[in-house]
């Protein structure tokens, strides 16, 4: 680890943060790699998103920030909502890999969890960018773009650990996470 410029941690929907995850997050941390958790197994029977995500701020002291919700869970599960650009990546049960998706807009009934959690996405762009800060009181949009540089910032600085979900078997969720290693990591 002590070589790593990032790292991403991945984590079962179903048994959430394990030993051995809170073994190499603290190994992580001691060499300061800036890092981002990848919930997986959202298809399988007993997965739980926001469950994973509080054991990480629980177990692993940790500041999980959610760029992502999903859509459904277990059999349910058919896609994520990205909560920087507020859309949902809809995938197609056809497509073998998972490469295939529809991007539109969120659904219904997702929308007042997406809005509650897009709150909290620009609280923590907040704390960490003054710029947004001050849009975030005076009640203005905060731009796609600049939740992005702030979530870079944070996620470099150790403040933060930008959190996505999928179900890496069906490749769901891991085009978006291979773009979350570029965009937000060394």
């Amino acid at each position: 680890l002590r070589v790593l410029d990032g790292a991403v941690g991945v984590f079962c929907a179903v048994g959430g943060v394990e030993p051995q995850s809170e073994t190499v997050w603290r190994q992580a941390s001691k060499y300061k790699v800036p890092r981002i958790g990848f919930v997986n197994k959202m298809d399988r029977a007993g997965a739980d998103f926001l469950n994973c995500v509080g054991q990480m701020e629980e177990r692993l002291k940790a500041n999980p920030v959610p760029l992502q919700l999903p859509i459904g869970a277990e059999a349910d599960f058919v896609g994520i909502i990205d909560l920087i650009s507020m859309k949902a990546n809809i995938y197609d049960e056809k497509s073998v890999n998972g490469e295939k998706f529809d991007v539109v807009d969120i659904p219904e009934h997702c929308k007042e969890l997406a809005d509650e959690y897009r709150g909290k996405l620009i609280e923590a762009a907040a704390d960490i960018d003054d710029a947004i800060m001050e849009k975030f009181l005076a009640g203005e949009k905060v731009s796609k773009e600049e939740v992005t540089v702030a979530v870079r910032k944070g996620a470099l600085d150790l403040k933060i650990t930008p959190i996505l979900c999928g179900a890496a078997f069906k490749n769901k969720g891991v085009q978006p996470l291979l773009d979350a290693v570029i965009t937000f990591l060394p």
